[in-house]
């Protein structure tokens, strides 16, 4: 491979880009490559998804409507569920999603099937990067191999291969993907060149070089792990705050008040998103093949898988001041996404909360103004269309599961029978005599 064509093809745009998976990360990946000037496709298995892009029409929150029309418009970005246009393009983020089984194990399907249709038309000089999340040594134990046998194909000689991991943060108003800083690690220095000046060229951000893919695989899982291990730390702790009567947020709002050796995290009904609940299974199960035991991080998992739980027994505890049962009482979720003011329910310890109401015979409505219905099990559940005043006094509780920011909290303080808030979404709130924190 002539690593000056490929260098010359990036700074001159002449690059064409190929994304797989158009879902929360490919979406505004695809968007800012071809916002940049490079000729993109993206391809995608949901053909309702493909036919969206085509028309221009947007379906994810972080994606400029005006931004996606334009480019489609100038063909700077089509989509297909066509894999045989690989054959097109030089350059192939792989951006699809990384589930756990139902044995919490990973399950790397769509990362298989994706290499394995990448192989059938990859050719010489591609660039090939993985940027979903999954546990270190992915990149070369997995992918590197479909690649070579799929395509008769060396790596490192006739295509380049790393490992990019995204960052993406649904519903965060100051970073997205455009000035996220890019972790990249590569197979080879050639590699990292070249999958660096790509980044460089369409990012407004720094672009962090590691020395191999499994620094960058290992270091998204600890970004992760992080934040799972201090939540479960601190929903650990509001738990004991409630048996001592003390208020864990007040806490936490004192503790912030130290300039240096403080980071503040939050307890709440469960953890939500595709990153945090599971990154850290994703290490675990890869440590068994050490035989090496993440006590630690297991702890933390274990509090934090049973919130969902606890916050119904919290439900319980408040339903049974008003002389009601679980059984047979009227609650109401208000909200459905697994962080404020987005539409995305991916693994929304809502669900979770709704699942152990069920359980306990509890009828459940609910109220989401991004959400109006979603699937689950097969199954879609519709939600009530207008939360006031009327609709409020229908329910036995209410319970704060989503802290978004354009739902009048007063309101519902005034009006509802009793509130159990976890994410201490009404701490504004003037009205607080039916109002019970997590």
């Amino acid at each position: 491979m002539n690593i000056e064509i490929l260098t010359n093809k990036i700074s001159l745009k002449t690059l064409t880009v190929g994304v797989i998976g158009l879902g929360y990360v490919g979406l505004p990946l695809a968007v800012e490559k071809a916002k940049a000037g490079f000729k993109t496709i993206g391809f995608d298995v949901q053909s309702q998804k493909v036919d969206m892009v085509n028309r221009g029409e947007n379906y994810i929150g972080d994606v400029v409507n005006e931004d996606l029309e334009q480019i489609v418009k100038t063909g700077m970005l089509s989509a297909t569920t066509d894999f045989s246009f690989i054959k097109d393009v030089d350059f192939i983020a792989i951006c699809v999603p990384t589930p756990l089984d139902k044995h919490q194990q990973p399950n790397l399907s769509y990362v298989k099937n994706s290499g394995k249709e990448i192989a059938k038309y990859i050719k010489q000089g591609s660039i090939v990067v993985l940027e979903s999340t999954t546990y270190p040594g992915t990149t070369e134990e997995l992918l590197m191999p479909i690649l070579e046998e799929g395509s008769g194909l060396k790596c490192g000689e006739d295509f380049y291969l790393g490992f990019s991991p995204e960052r993406v943060d649904p519903g965060n108003l100051i970073y997205k993907t455009k000035n996220t800083p890019k972790v990249v690690g590569a197979i080879g220095k050639e590699a990292l060149k070249v999958i660096s000046a790509v980044y460089r060229e369409v990012l407004d951000s720094d672009v962090h070089e590691v020395s191999t893919p499994a620094i960058a695989e290992m270091e998204k899982i600890l970004e992760n792990t992080y934040r799972n291990i201090n939540i479960g730390l601190i929903n650990e702790l509001a738990i004991l705050c409630n048996k001592m009567n003390i208020n864990i947020w007040e806490v936490i709002e004192a503790a912030k008040s130290k300039p240096y050796g403080f980071q503040a995290f939050y307890p709440g009904p469960g953890l939500g998103g595709h990153c945090i609940p599971l990154d850290p299974y994703y290490l675990s199960w890869k440590a068994r093949e050490y035989g090496f035991h993440t006590s630690m991080i297991e702890s933390s998992m274990m509090i934090n898988d049973k919130m969902p739980e606890y916050t119904v027994e919290r439900a319980s505890k408040i339903l049974n001041k008003l002389k009601k049962s679980l059984s047979g009482s009227k609650v109401l979720i208000l909200g459905i996404a697994y962080k404020n003011d987005i539409d995305d329910y991916r693994e929304s310890p809502a669900l979770k909360v709704i699942h152990h109401f069920k359980e306990a015979g509890t009828l459940i409505d609910f109220y989401d103004p991004y959400i109006k219905e979603y699937k689950s099990k097969g199954k879609i559940y519709k939600g009530i269309q207008e939360l006031n005043k009327d609709t409020l006094q229908h329910y036995d509780l209410v319970c704060v599961t989503a802290g978004h920011t354009n739902v009048d909290y007063e309101m519902v303080a005034r009006n509802a029978v009793a509130v159990f808030d976890t994410k201490n979404v009404m701490k504004n709130v003037t009205y607080r005599d039916k109002i019970e924190l997590l």
